[in-house]
């Protein structure tokens, strides 16, 4: 059964999801035939990669509050993400453009690296800081996953996967997707924003339900060319 997730690196709320999920997906009791997609999704794709403008400036002149007011706007966030285990420095956070971010997943992906990309990339931006828009952190986060990190840089300075990218972004939108994490079960349920590790449980359980139902025995009659109404193969014949 597939999983898939959209979602954007500097989405506090994609990392605080992701790690909800996983808490319920290592609960399902069929967890290693789930196959989880990670789908591409910007929030801000007009945003400089170099920006040099930090989180809490951004959400100052966004929403027309002090620094120290938008810094304790995240504190609320920084709580619900410690309480799964995570650490979210938002003082150090730099406003970047990810579209590389998610082209760079699309080579893990094809070399089956993308779960461990994809907490790298999450960790890099809200734990260490780094600026995952810049082309030589990525890179390097590329090598400390176990890809090659020159090949990545390769790909990074071409156009590669950037129609990947653009397709699934579009995909999502033809889906009704307009915020992230947004996660798609088998394509028959979705489950929007970061939800409880119970939501995600029940959502998988239903899901894999429907599409492995359970055989349901009845009783009737016994046939009486069988013996307690079952046919077993004779072991007497040759």
């Amino acid at each position: 059964m597939k999983v898939e997730i959209w979602s954007d690196y500097v989405c506090p709320f994609c990392y605080i999801g992701k790690r909800r999920f996983e808490m319920a997906l290592n609960k399902f009791e069929h967890k290693e035939r789930i196959e989880v997609i990670y789908r591409s999704f910007e929030l801000d794709p007009g945003a400089d990669a170099n920006s040099g403008i930090s989180t809490l400036e951004m959400l100052s002149k966004k929403y027309g509050m002090s620094i120290q007011q938008a810094k304790a706007n995240t504190e609320n966030v920084a709580q619900q993400a410690a309480e799964v285990g995570l650490t979210f420095n938002f003082d150090g956070q730099v406003v970047t453009n990810t579209f590389d971010s998610h082209r760079l997943m699309h080579y893990a992906a094809s070399q089956g690296k993308d779960t461990e990309l994809s907490e790298r990339l999450f960790k890099a931006h809200f734990t260490d800081n780094d600026n995952v828009g810049n082309r030589e952190t990525l890179a390097q986060l590329a090598g400390e996953v176990g890809l090659d990190a020159a090949a990545a840089a390769q790909i990074l300075a071409s156009d590669d996967y950037a129609d990947a990218v653009r397709g699934e972004e579009d995909e999502g939108s033809t889906l009704g997707i307009r915020g992230v994490p947004f996660y798609v079960f088998d394509r028959k349920y979705a489950v929007s924003g970061a939800q409880s590790p119970e939501t995600f449980l029940s959502t998988l359980i239903k899901a894999w339900e429907e599409k492995h139902p359970t055989l349901v025995q009845v009783e009737g009659d016994d046939d009486v060319l069988c013996t307690d109404g079952v046919c077993a193969p004779d072991a007497k014949r040759s």
